[in-house]
């Protein structure tokens, strides 16, 4: 099982899933509420795609994670993958029996896609929340294997978000309106062929009618007014967020999404969450002494600020 953040009830304060701090808008949650559970959806989500990318160019899916295996499964060779970053690209590959080739820096990953059939990368990358250059993406584009771009952190990202023709282009809109718990994400991709051979992996009726209906709302102009108006706060509470924590002495890699890294040591989060605060550990991504907070307002960081000052 792969971590990916979130903590139990009852903490004080929660720094450790990557969601729009300022979400869910109402009208999504409406939507999602309001979707006709009592019977099946389109099993084919004909319209859905349609309004997503394309009828013949769109795969949907139980979320980001669920696209990511059967984007392996329609591949073949080896899978690489930027690290640090998420881990369920590897863990997707490895349970095919796959072999990853891990790349720790562009020229590295530019190499493993040379020798790979499918890489992952994600711009903004999580957990360091860089967004990578037009140049360097269109080199891992045409280079060698298919490039996957992961953009569930593009719609929170401070820098525009390049996307190379060739890709293809995996959608989790759920973080971006903090509605983790509706598993829906998808794919567009270059050509129909791909997408379809995506789509007949998928088991019956893979998007609840929820999802269904989150997806297509999301898509619409009030959604996507409202992530605008909530996007410049949110790089304030960033920035906030980086200067209290070099205040206090701690490194900061801060990159262009609503999150960042910090060097709080082993001690630093045992001592946080003994005081209730939840950040998100990346020792499974090689680096033990470092966690990833993402941006929250005024009051969880006076939290923050309270367990590492006492």
């Amino acid at each position: 099982m792969i971590p990916h953040g979130g903590a139990p009830a009852g903490v004080r304060a929660d720094f450790s899933t990557n969601l729009n701090a300022l979400g869910p808008p109402g009208f999504l949650l409406r939507a999602v509420r309001r979707a006709p559970i009592g019977r099946y959806p389109d099993p084919e989500y004909a319209e859905l795609r349609a309004r997503l990318g394309g009828l013949e160019r769109v795969a949907v899916g139980a979320g980001a994670s669920e696209l990511i295996h059967r984007l392996v499964a329609a591949s073949r060779g080896p899978v690489a993958v930027f690290c640090p970053g998420f881990g369920e690209y590897a863990h997707a590959a490895r349970v095919r029996g796959r072999r990853v080739i891990v790349a720790r820096d562009e020229e590295a990953f530019l190499g493993a896609m040379r020798r790979s059939g499918l890489g992952f990368l994600a711009s903004p990358n999580n957990p360091d929340g860089r967004v990578f250059s037009r140049d360097f993406l269109e080199a891992a584009a045409g280079v060698g294997g298919r490039l996957v771009l992961d953009l569930a952190y593009a719609p929170l990202s401070e820098a525009p978000v390049f996307v190379p023709e060739g890709a293809v282009r995996l959608y989790s809109p759920n973080k971006a309106f903090a509605l983790p718990g509706v598993r829906a994400g998808y794919a567009v991709f270059p050509e129909p062929a791909l997408a379809a051979r995506v789509r007949a992996l998928a088991p019956s009726w893979v998007l609840s009618a929820p999802g269904e209906a989150f997806l297509r709302r999301a898509a619409g102009g009030e959604a996507q007014a409202w992530l605008s108006a909530t996007r410049p706060r949110l790089f304030a509470w960033r920035r906030a967020l980086a200067e209290g924590l070099a205040r206090r002495g701690f490194a900061v890699v801060e990159g262009r999404a609503n999150f960042l890294m910090a060097r709080l040591g082993r001690a630093g989060m045992a001592k946080l969450r003994e005081a209730g605060v939840w950040v998100r550990p990346l020792a499974d991504k090689g680096l033990p002494d470092w966690a990833r907070l993402s941006a929250q307002g005024p009051k969880r960081r006076r939290r923050l600020w309270e367990a590492l000052d006492g």
